[in-house]
């Protein structure tokens, strides 16, 4: 019984940093001046959902498919003709390495957002989504049940 809540604490106090190093950390980015319909190659060549908009290293903007869905396609511009600095979200959340992603989960609900960019020192170090959250609560969760099917068959070491 003890075991088990020991266990769910280390799961909500996973900080972004230990989700960083558990997975491939490629950041995807963009300038203000690329067109939206290399943007948008960019991210169906890497299948990915948003990329961040950097300008001389410094984070200033997201672009996502939803950004795309509504501000492009339903406005009637060119993907073509249109930079992603017109178009980005100019207001980006970003999550720092100490928090939990019990705190990401939270952001990303209150906020309806599928990406955080990771900030360390001003600088961009990597990009959480949603589906690697997911992914991370399913493992601990995973963990948490074998532990528990090994406690209760005696194979608990």
């Amino acid at each position: 019984m003890y075991q088990y809540n020991s266990v769910f604490n280390e799961q909500i106090m996973i900080t972004i940093k230990q989700l960083l190093n558990n997975k491939d950390n490629q950041i995807w980015s963009v300038e203000p001046k690329t067109s939206i319909f290399e943007a948008l190659k960019i991210m169906s060549d890497k299948e990915i959902g948003a990329l961040l908009v950097l300008e001389e290293k410094k984070l200033v903007g997201i672009f996502s498919e939803r950004d795309y869905a509504r501000k492009v396609i339903l406005k009637g511009k060119s993907s073509k003709n249109t930079q992603v600095g017109k178009l980005m979200s100019k207001k980006v959340l970003y999550i720092d390495l100490e928090k939990t992603i019990n705190d990401c989960m939270v952001i990303m609900t209150n906020k309806h957002v599928r990406h955080l960019p990771v900030i360390e020192n001003d600088k961009v170090i990597g990009m959480v989504t949603i589906g690697d959250l997911v992914n991370q609560i399913i493992s601990e969760q995973e963990n948490t049940i074998q532990q528990l099917e090994n406690y209760i068959t005696g194979t608990y070491r």
